[in-house]
């Protein structure tokens, strides 16, 4: 197994780490929490923070938690997707379209929230699940799949998520179409 440093992979795909953050200040300020401090990028460890209030809901708590999921997958997608048709439909080798599968690749690895967002959620949806919040007790077995997955970052599971998104994904409507 190849085992590259995490820092050297944040730095490779910083604009996943970007928008990351990105995604969990967003969901801060929809659902009017406060952001009390925000990197963006830094070439440590943890590549990127927002520290906020806590939230006052399960509600707000999920989407802040989940908020990046949503928001890196679907770029990964909509930025993979259109550089996809001139690479594998037409043949054409464009820097620019490599520049976007890179783009979007790198987006989509760092979709899954991190295990202090899992140990959040899973504080509120145990809270919620007391009340039977149907979306708490949903998110009680989801909290394990965001450990699982961050545990499995080690042999790149983050890189094939990204991958299956960006390039899989179109591949697979390609030949459905």
């Amino acid at each position: 197994m190849f085992i590259i440093p995490g820092i050297l992979i944040s730095i490779a795909t910083f604009p996943g780490v970007i928008v990351h953050e990105a995604a969990h200040m967003l969901a801060c300020k929809l659902c009017k929490v406060a952001v009390l401090d925000v990197c963006f990028f830094r070439a440590e460890n943890p590549a990127g923070y927002v520290i906020h209030e806590g939230a006052n809901s399960f509600g707000k708590a999920f989407l802040i938690s989940m908020g990046p999921f949503a928001l890196n997958s679907l770029l990964c997608v909509l930025i993979c997707f259109p550089a996809y048709l001139p690479i594998q439909v037409f043949h054409l080798t464009h820097p620019v379209s490599y520049f976007l599968m890179w783009l979007g690749v790198s987006i989509g690895m760092h979709a899954f929230p991190s295990n202090q967002d899992a140990k959040i959620l899973l504080e509120y949806a145990k809270q919620g699940a007391k009340r039977y919040h149907p979306l708490a007790i949903l998110s009680l077995p989801l909290v394990i799949l965001i450990y699982a997955a961050n545990l499995l970052s080690v042999i790149w599971f983050d890189l094939l998520y990204g991958i299956g998104l960006g390039v899989w994904l179109p591949s697979l409507l390609f030949k459905l179409a």
